[in-house]
């Protein structure tokens, strides 16, 4: 798993910025001047993006299907995902203060893994939904329900909040030695791990057994539907229908290769053999999963979605008259 280096500071450094109560996030301590205007953008695009969306689809009676209730989900875990850590850190920008309590930092670490979480299961609940579509289109109006897929996600955000509760549960109970600082703009829970002086064993093995798979289905399930829905298409083989197929899944797609590329970027890089505040590709990897990630979400499926932008389109026509 991806490890995280400090640059050596001197404990008084660190205990005249921190109480004993606070972390300091030490990412982007400088340039505050151009990343400030460059994370504040990114953020209100994010909302604009997500919001619109959430407009759109609760405005217009004929979208409140299946396939879009998937869709707001989405937007509601990215909202959740890019406002749990970028507003703190445009305030860090803004006041020079980099400290965070306790309690604010596990705060973050529960909702960035429960929104994390819930945006994967969603886009594995996306990928079911094009593979009845597909694959099964006579049964899709029988098997992909209002009911079904409300239950779906009912229990998507439940579980997934339930698992982020239980694992910071598992970081609060630990003792944090004297250097507080974490080479990150956010709270995370390997970074909080490595600051630990207690023993983080069953942290760790709580990982590996009960957080594994749960982080692996969801991929699983996005593979394995469309390893059957590329069977399908392939036994057409009609120009036709390939092109129906791409049209279909493409914006998923896309957003699922931006998800999991960024995934892998953060999360599976091998461990830094440097004593710095943190590489550099290391920052840039975070920043396009916990950031870049949900600003283009709801971007790459307003720009490919015909309804939504109808949706939208007739919205303003009516207001403006």
């Amino acid at each position: 798993m991806h490890q995280y280096k400090l640059r050596p500071t001197s404990n008084t450094t660190v205990e005249n910025q921190t109480s004993t109560s606070d972390f300091l996030l030490l990412a982007f301590s400088s340039h505050q001047e151009i990343l400030l205007p460059l994370f504040l953008a990114l953020y209100l695009a994010a909302l604009l993006g997500n919001l619109l969306i959430l407009v759109a689809i609760g405005s217009d009676s004929h979208l409140h299907t299946p396939m879009y209730l998937l869709l707001v989900n989405l937007s509601l875990a990215d909202l959740f995902f890019i406002s749990t850590t970028v507003p703190r850190l445009l305030h860090a920008l803004l006041t020079g203060d980099r400290t965070i309590t306790h309690s604010g930092c596990f705060t973050q670490v529960f909702f960035f893994h429960m929104s994390g979480n819930v945006d994967s299961y969603v886009l594995a609940a996306m990928a079911w939904d094009r593979y009845v579509a597909i694959c099964r289109p006579l049964h899709y109006a029988t098997i992909v329900t209002l009911p079904r897929c409300g239950m779906l996600l009912g229990s998507v955000w439940v579980g997934t909040a339930l698992h982020s509760l239980f694992n910071t549960l598992l970081i609060a109970r630990l003792s944090f030695c004297s250097n507080h600082a974490l080479p990150h703009f956010y709270c995370d829970v390997y970074p909080l791990l490595h600051l630990a002086c207690s023993d983080t064993s069953l942290n760790y093995l709580v990982i590996l057994i009960e957080g594994g798979p749960i982080i692996l289905l969801p991929a699983v399930c996005i593979v394995t539907s469309y390893a059957f829905i590329g069977s399908a298409v392939y036994k057409v083989r009609a120009t036709g229908g390939v092109r129906k197929a791409l049209a279909t899944c493409g914006s998923h797609l896309c957003v699922v290769g931006l998800f999991y590329g960024t995934l892998v970027g953060v999360y599976l890089q091998p461990p830094s053999q440097t004593d710095t505040q943190g590489r550099d590709e290391d920052l840039v990897a975070t920043v396009m999963f916990s950031v870049v990630a949900p600003t283009l979400n709801p971007y790459i499926y307003s720009l490919q979605n015909r309804e939504i932008k109808a949706s939208l389109l007739q919205l303003f026509i009516v207001k403006r008259n």
